[in-house]
């Protein structure tokens, strides 16, 4: 049970239970007095398990309070920062980089959102903790996953229960805090030789946040979901399943016009995998999935409106996403050669409908608006796998299309020049990838990626305008194009693990926004294509000098130019630091995080307008967190935490701008995070 709540006995409760500590590893001692490690609680990631792919189990407790969707989790990765929105959904970064440039996949399925404004993009309908493993690759470094990856790949995997005989496994949490936070989780598999049945589900929710100043931020949520899957497992290199879930949620807004009133999921899907195949041919892998977002926006469910705002009216739009698709991959091995070739497709269609006035979208009829496809090959191959030296490359060939099928757009409802055309792309991606371990202790490497991506249904759709001289965005906006260069180093040691990244990139057509605002016609956004630079680095590092005792630090830095204009790329977040300790003995453990941001001076401004929600220059600030945790039994574990210790008020630099609807000022308004918190939680497994 997590536990984040204002609450009077809780401070003196944390007062024993926590101190000064980062990765609090849990250890008990059994009856027998042998001492066992029970699970990290995660402050910020460890060391990536190889260059440039991270791993770790979203199910771990992690400080801050822990995450209500996918971007809360990912801020715990060095390199990851979200644009916030208020208590939940934030818009996940990478290196500065947002929105399609990160491929997201579930059960190697993509669900992509719904709306234009991407107030609920993919991680939205992602609750971490229901899924066994989050592997993260940065940049180009892969083919293997789908199109577009420029800033990276993130996937959100479930693993497959396996039974000798027959049996149960069982996880559950619970959490209650400040602000009314509650979560509830539930995990079980049940199974025997030939096969396995396992169901899952959650719930979150919270009410509205205050900052530290004490002033209300709209920040309220509720959420589900819920997913089964029932498997065949005849032996134990195979595994079919069939599996569906559905969920639904409602957000509240700080930054937006109007709030989330629905975020209705459905998803299905069917895996086949065979391993140890005869001869060279190692594995063969296959999936299909249907995946559907349902989602309402209003200003009247969470709010009331406005009669001075922009939306004086009770409205409501209604948009959907249907995305459907497939993968076939194999694997073949000989000696220290490996080789994995597929093919992959997906198909997508967008609808909406809306409404003046309360309910009436649900009136309304569909208009189907946008029809995406893409289809895929790829191969990857690596020298020298499991020895020293390594070289690991990687190709990828995709056809994609997109057809508009709008008749008519914009305020003024005017005919669409672009009704009915259809766009057709093909697109290159690639890598190369050199690996070395000198010794036990050192690893190097250094890869040159290059990836091709299609615009996506924000960037073709959503903008009012297109390039200058453009019919509209979706006649003028071109494929973005990303070569970079990823160098790092790794050094592993009993007392001392060190790593570092850094990487240099070169983006030709950067799909960049501007947002318009005044004039008789109101505001407006224009989507056109720049020539752009990106660098940066991230490092990180664990020190244990001795029993019981960590200390832990990481680092991470982003940089980017607008090289067509001679400015800073926008949402480009500040340098970012973590510093950590932690104690554990036996039963228990404590730990504390310190966080700080620098001031980010680089900022993208045009006149006065608003380049890509770059709302300002952004003061640094500071906050202290600390955690305990105890192992009441072999199955139960208790874990605490108080964020913003000193209840600091302050506000990411990544940030959309505070609504004149919730009592803010006309002017952009940052929204400021939570202020002092509490939480405790209970994990069982069985």
């Amino acid at each position: 049970m997590y536990f984040a709540s204002r609450m009077p006995g809780v401070p003196a409760c944390l007062s024993v239970c926590v101190c000064m500590a980062l990765f609090p590893v849990l250890a008990h001692a059994d009856e027998h007095g042998s001492t066992q490690t029970l699970d990290t609680l995660v402050v910020t990631a460890a060391a990536p398990s190889s260059p440039l792919h991270w791993e770790t189990d979203p199910r771990l407790p992690r400080q801050p309070v822990p995450a209500s969707d996918g971007a809360d989790y990912l801020k715990t990765v060095p390199g990851f920062a979200a644009i916030r929105n208020g208590g939940t959904n934030g818009d996940p970064v990478l290196r500065g980089m947002s929105g399609s440039r990160l491929n997201i996949l579930s059960n190697d399925g993509n669900l992509i959102g719904a709306c234009p404004s991407r107030m609920d993009n993919p991680l939205s309908y992602i609750a971490p903790e229901t899924y066994d493993r989050l592997v993260i690759i940065k940049g180009p470094q892969s083919v293997r996953w789908g199109a577009g990856a420029s800033a990276g790949t993130v996937r959100f995997e479930r693993e497959t229960p396996r039974f000798d005989a027959p049996g149960m496994e069982l996880k559950a949490s619970a959490l209650a805090g400040s602000n009314n936070r509650n979560d509830q989780m539930l995990d079980a598999s049940f199974g025997s030789t030939p096969g396995y049945v396992r169901v899952n589900g959650n719930r979150s929710e919270s009410d509205d946040y205050r900052d530290g100043n004490g002033d209300v931020v709209p920040s309220r949520w509720r959420k589900w979901n819920a997913d089964a899957a029932i498997g065949w497992t005849p032996d134990a290199d195979t595994v079919l399943e069939l599996s569906a879930g559905t969920g639904d949620a409602l957000a509240r807004y700080a930054g937006r016009g109007m709030d989330g009133a629905s975020f209705k999921r459905s998803s299905y899907g069917l895996r086949f995998e065979k391993n140890n195949l005869p001869g060279a041919w190692d594995t063969l892998q296959a999936n299909l999935y249907s995946n559907s977002a349902d989602h309402v926006m209003d200003n009247y469910t969470l709010r009331t409106p406005n009669p001075d705002s922009s939306m004086p009216m009770a409205m409501a739009s209604n948009v959907e996403r249907r995305t459907s698709g497939g993968r076939v991959a194999s694997e073949w091995r000989w000696q220290d050669v490996a080789i994995v070739a597929g093919v992959d497709a997906q198909e997508s269609r967008h609808r909406k409908r809306n409404g003046m006035g309360r309910g009436t979208w649900q009136q309304q009829p569909w208009s189907r608006d946008a029809d995406f496809s893409t289809q895929g090959v790829f191969t990857e191959l690596t020298f020298g796998e499991g020895t020293a030296q390594r070289w690991l490359s990687g190709l990828r060939l995709d056809k994609a299309e997109a057809r508009d099928l709008r008749l008519r757009t914009g305020m003024m409802n005017m005919p669409n020049p672009t009704a009915g055309q259809t766009r057709k792309e093909t697109l290159g991606s690639g890598f190369l990838r050199y690996e070395r371990d000198q010794g036990q202790a050192w690893t190097w490497y250094a890869g040159l990626g290059h990836s091709e991506r299609m615009p996506d249904y924000w960037e073709l759709f959503s903008a009012d305008t297109g390039p200058t001289g453009s019919a509209n965005a979706f006649a003028g906006v071109k494929p973005e194009k990303t070569t970079q260069l990823d160098l790092g180093l790794q050094f592993r040691s009993q007392t001392l693990d060190v790593w570092v990244s850094a990487y240099a990139g070169q983006l030709q057509d950067y799909i960049l926004f501007n947002y318009r605002s005044g004039g008789m016609m109101g505001s407006s956004t224009q989507a056109s294509n720049v020539d752009a630079r990106i660098a940066g680095a991230e490092a990180g590092m664990e020190w244990r000098p001795s029993a019981g005792w960590k200390l832990g630090s990481t680092l991470a830095y982003a940089w980017g130019e607008n090289r067509d204009q001679h400015r800073p790329l926008p949402q480009i977040p500040p340098l970012e630091a973590r510093l950590s300790t932690s104690y554990e003995r036996k039963r228990w453990s404590a730990g504390a995080l310190l966080r700080a941001a620098t001031r980010q001076g680089r900022v993208a401004l045009d006149q006065g307008n608003v380049v890509a929600r770059d709302l300002g220059p952004s003061p640094g600030f500071a906050t202290l967190s600390l955690n305990g945790a105890y192992r009441i039994n072999e199955g139960l574990r208790a874990s605490v935490g108080v964020d913003n210790l000193f209840d600091r008020a302050y506000a990411e630099h990544l940030n959309l701008a505070g609504s004149a609807d919730f009592g803010f000022p006309a002017d952009p308004v940052r929204i400021n995070e939570p202020g002092r918190s509490f939480w405790l939680k209970l994990d069982y497994r069985y």
